[in-house]
């Protein structure tokens, strides 16, 4: 008998199965549920799924709550007022793809992907909310003073997002915080259209040039506040001062001693990068008061660290540093402001829980309590006048206000299909074996028919080592090789004990747009952004466009090492597959780099239109091109394509259509382009950008008014 014969025969015996490893998806179990056993359910396929199951097994209802959640039709929504958006008000994130993506003589933008959605509505509700948690608690303690925060350009330096929440901020004077010479530039140009209440917080190490912007910046009747951070500052912002004939307002970083745990605490505590101990606190009062300068003293800063994960340990640096306050007020320092810094934390894995760097385990309103209740204990203590309660809390306010959407564009697995790995010289070329590879291989054939799933596996491994070792001596070919892999992935199928987690290859560059993730371990929420009504059937981890072996995603929230996805489709007019990582307004653009000269994705800014499931884009900007990524590298490519083109043209053949393939190369972003054949796509220049305002009705009533320009999948 065929050797191969003797495996097709080795089948298990009617009502025998092989279960589902457990991180796939069962009725009525879903992974983190009490009814999940460790090994984790049986996945019964023919079973019904919905999008409620969708949303649990992706954890939708806690990191997304309450800006995004699953649709009818089985799509991410974005619920641009929070709790209160209507129905009608959600935006279907793959409507605003469809309208980003699509061709312009469809009535599309012409972008490529990767996209970047801005949704101004979400970021004008946090920074509401957040105001609104502070005046709560104020009320509801009876506070004597008021809530006055600040933005940390640091987070998100983007132009049109610091300009919205100036805009947003303005009812309550809010202003903006800057750690450098650059920031500080793009906030005094912002603040000029503020009100003279909101604050410009200077923070970071100061030389001369930015002590002389700063004071500059406080001639032009700007609330400007000079923070330092090293005892020695002090020397420069006096002798500038007295320079300019400038006073200045000068605020206090404490090094204090409560820290927390964890990545994000690493510059808090008595060994903090920043800060100055109390020894030195107490040196810079005697010496302004020496000066006859303590009234200008008026600002106490300090940092515990990004990500406070309870309010037990926020409400223990508050009161430290609140004493600190009311000790630099009984010096006779003119004191009006308690700047509590960043660390406003948010849910990323949707667990709330603090006991990691990905989770909180409390909410706005519990933090702005624990703040306020913290400083009134300690200034009645020692009978101090309640201070200004001012925050740098950039996470919290832009992390929800973008998503970035990107296309899975093929796929890839370690298990092989035995239909298209089984060649009929198969045996022939097993049979061709040295003598121990041999006596392994019907070893491993004999283990089989007996069903003997462990002996089988063991022989299967010890057989391909032993040919392996036979290849590397060159007795053994590359068929031959090959034949005992493909005898080897079967028997792995068989028993179900090949590795079933796939790769999913993403139209993106992890360095440019999630370089948290590459950096520090930072976890993101990833989801499929669309098909959610159907059962996620493939253990997925992504791999990006880069030529670097980090430039993968395979660790997950929830403490997972796969990603439950939804298998690529393919012909018949599918469009592509499209995933979603949220809650990354915050630092991931600005830490972005050019790995490979990936570029920058393209931006939408979306807001809440009137009527029904309308939303309006109100910019649209295409994605960094070769050229840009090339200059940003001091490269000339206006030179470049002129000693290309006259290289084409000394090497004869068709040197017009040469120069003209080399121009649409300059223009085009580096990242890959699809067709419907799975082929590479040739997009004229005209859609590839946009000029000015696009406001988009999802059909107001009307479904599916557009045709999608399908991105298909490359077949790898």
């Amino acid at each position: 008998m065929p050797a191969f014969t003797c495996v097709d025969a080795a089948v298990p015996p009617h009502g025998y199965a092989f279960a589902w490893d457990g991180a796939l998806p069962a009725q009525g179990a879903i992974p983190g549920d009490a009814s999940t056993t460790a090994d984790g359910p049986t996945a019964d396929l023919s079973s019904p799924w919905s999008t409620d199951l969708s949303a649990k097994l992706y954890r939708i209802d806690g990191w997304g709550a309450p800006y995004f959640c699953v649709n009818a039709s089985g799509d991410i929504s974005v619920r641009p007022h929070g709790a209160a958006t209507l129905p009608h008000q959600e935006i279907d994130l793959m409507k605003v793809v469809k309208k980003a993506s699509g061709p312009k003589s469809a009535g599309g933008l012409g972008l490529r992907l990767p996209l970047l959605v801005r949704f101004t509505d979400v970021l004008k509700h946090r920074l509401e909310s957040l105001q609104q948690a502070f005046d709560v608690a104020i009320r509801s303690n009876g506070y004597g003073s008021r809530y006055q925060g600040v933005y940390p350009v640091k987070c998100n330096q983007d132009r049109h997002l610091v300009e919205d929440i100036m805009e947003f901020g303005a009812p309550f004077d809010f202003g903006l915080e800057a750690g450098s010479k650059a920031e500080l530039l793009l906030a005094m140009t912002c603040l000029t259209r503020a009100r003279p209440e909101a604050f410009l917080i200077c923070n970071g190490y100061k030389d001369e040039e930015y002590i002389t912007l700063a004071l500059i910046a406080r001639s032009m009747d700007l609330n400007t506040v000079i923070v330092l951070e090293q005892e020695e500052e002090l020397d420069t912002v006096v002798e500038t001062s007295e320079r300019l004939g400038v006073r200045p307002v000068i605020g206090l970083r404490a090094k204090l001693r409560t820290k927390h745990s964890g990545h994000f605490g690493s510059t808090s505590g008595e060994k903090g990068k920043f800060g100055l101990s109390t020894a030195q606190i107490l040196s810079v009062a005697q010496k302004l008061q020496r000066l006859e300068m303590l009234d200008c003293l008026q600002l106490l800063h300090f940092h515990i660290g990004s990500q406070i994960p309870s309010t037990a340990l926020l409400s223990d640096g508050v009161g430290e540093a609140a004493n600190i306050y009311c000790e630099l007020a009984r010096l006779g320092a003119l004191m009006r402001v308690i700047d509590i810094g960043g660390g406003l934390g948010i849910d990323y894995d949707g667990s709330r829980s603090g006991g990691s760097d990905m989770s909180v385990g409390y909410g706005l309103d519990e933090y702005a309590n624990a703040v306020v209740r913290a400083v009134m204990l300690a200034c009645d203590r020692k009978h101090v006048g309640h201070p200004i309660i001012c925050s740098e809390s950039g996470r919290a306010l832009v992390s929800h206000q973008s998503v970035l959407i990107f296309e899975a564009v093929s796929s890839t697995s370690t298990k092989s299909e035995a239909s298209s790995s089984i060649w009929p010289n198969h045996a022939c070329l097993l049979d061709e074996l040295a003598d121990d590879a041999h006596s392994d291989y019907h070893n491993l054939i004999a283990a089989s028919l007996r069903r003997e799933n462990e002996t089988s596996v063991l022989y299967a491994e010890k057989l391909k080592q032993k040919c392996v070792d036979h290849f590397k001596d060159g007795i053994l070919g590359l068929e031959h090789l090959a034949a005992v892999d493909a005898v080897c992935d079967l028997v792995s199928k068989e028993f179900d004990v090949a590795d079933p987690v796939k790769t999913y290859h993403v139209n993106l560059s992890l360095f440019t747009s999630i370089p948290d993730f590459w950096a520090i371990g930072q976890l993101f929420p990833i989801v499929p952004i669309h098909r959610l009504d159907q059962r996620p059937v493939v253990k997925g981890i992504l791999s990006d466009l880069t030529c670097d072996s980090d430039g993968k995603v395979d660790r997950f929230i929830g403490g997972q090492s796969s990603l439950p996805l939804h298998e690529l489709e393919r012909g018949g007019g599918a469009g592509g597959y499209y995933l979603g990582m949220f809650l990354g307004g915050a630092y991931q653009e600005a830490l972005g780099g050019l790995h490979n000269l990936f570029g920058t994705p393209s931006v939408v800014r979306v807001s809440q239109a009137d009527g029904p499931r309308c939303f309006a884009v109100t910019l649209a900007v295409p994605g960094a091109s070769c050229t840009d990524v090339l200059r940003a590298m001091q490269h000339e490519p206006e030179v470049m394509f002129e000693t290309l083109k006259q290289r084409a043209e000394c090497a004869g053949g068709d040197a017009v259509s040469c120069a003209l393939a080399l121009a649409h190369s300059f223009d085009t972003m580096p990242y890959l382009v699809f067709d419907a054949n799975g082929g590479y796509s040739v997009v004229s220049g005209g859609d590839e950008g946009t000029d000015g305002m696009s406001s988009y009705s999802d059909g107001c009533g009307e479904e599916g008014d557009q045709e999608w320009e399908s991105m298909r999948c490359l077949n790898v």
